[in-house]
């Protein structure tokens, strides 16, 4: 059972990430210091260092929660992973990568200012980036996971049918989270489907209008 000052440290950590994300986005995060997280939060430098060697540890933090949002769990391998993005790619049809591409999309609000913190980070923090960069490479190792489970095409292009498909997603992603057009009407999703499919799946299958 967890006792009340447990409980009191995880409030004050919670809420020193989430004062952090809120200042990355409205200041960034080269312009955000410590003292601005913790005046902002209602703590003291003090309590931060508590809980957060850094402000690249309380980034680091911040992209753990990204996978929470994104439901990656830790692999065997140790490195993060999603099932149902596996089993899409194993299924390969637009009745399967569709739907969890839409499920995605419907995600992006809540992972925007994760995403464009993160981007921000990794370019001044050769750490961050390595560790941004990592979390893209696992995206794209469970696309291949998915095509090495259906024995389609040779094994030696997994990796760059994947390296394809996830810059195809990550650009369809940063271009809504800079023009915001409407997931539900536009035509994008569709298309993304259709070019997954097509370079992921049978080739054949036609992604639904």
């Amino acid at each position: 059972m967890v006792n009340k000052r447990e409980l009191q440290k995880e409030t004050t950590r919670k809420r020193l990430l989430s004062t952090a994300l809120d200042l990355f986005q409205s200041k960034g995060y080269v312009a955000t210091t410590i003292d601005d997280i913790a005046v902002a939060a209602a703590s003291t430098r003090v309590t931060f260092y508590a809980h957060f060697p850094s402000r690249r540890d309380i980034m680091l933090s911040l992209i753990d929660e990204l996978n929470q949002i994104l439901e990656r769990g830790a692999s065997d391998t140790g490195r993060s992973t999603a099932s149902a993005l596996v089993d899409a790619v194993r299924a390969g049809t637009a009745d399967a990568i569709g739907p969890w591409l839409r499920t995605q999309a419907g995600r992006w609000p809540a992972i925007k200012p994760y995403l464009l913190s993160a981007a921000e980070a990794a370019a001044v923090d050769d750490e961050i980036r390595v560790v941004y960069e990592n979390w893209a490479d696992e995206v794209i190792a469970d696309i291949a996971d998915g095509l090495t489970a259906a024995g389609r095409y040779a094994p030696e292009t997994h990796h760059m049918r994947g390296e394809l498909a996830f810059g195809m997603l990550d650009r369809t992603a940063q271009h809504w989270m800079h023009h915001a057009w409407d997931i539900d009407t536009g035509p994008e999703l569709g298309v993304l489907t259709e070019a997954w499919v097509k370079i992921l799946g049978d080739g054949d299958a036609i992604a639904p209008s």
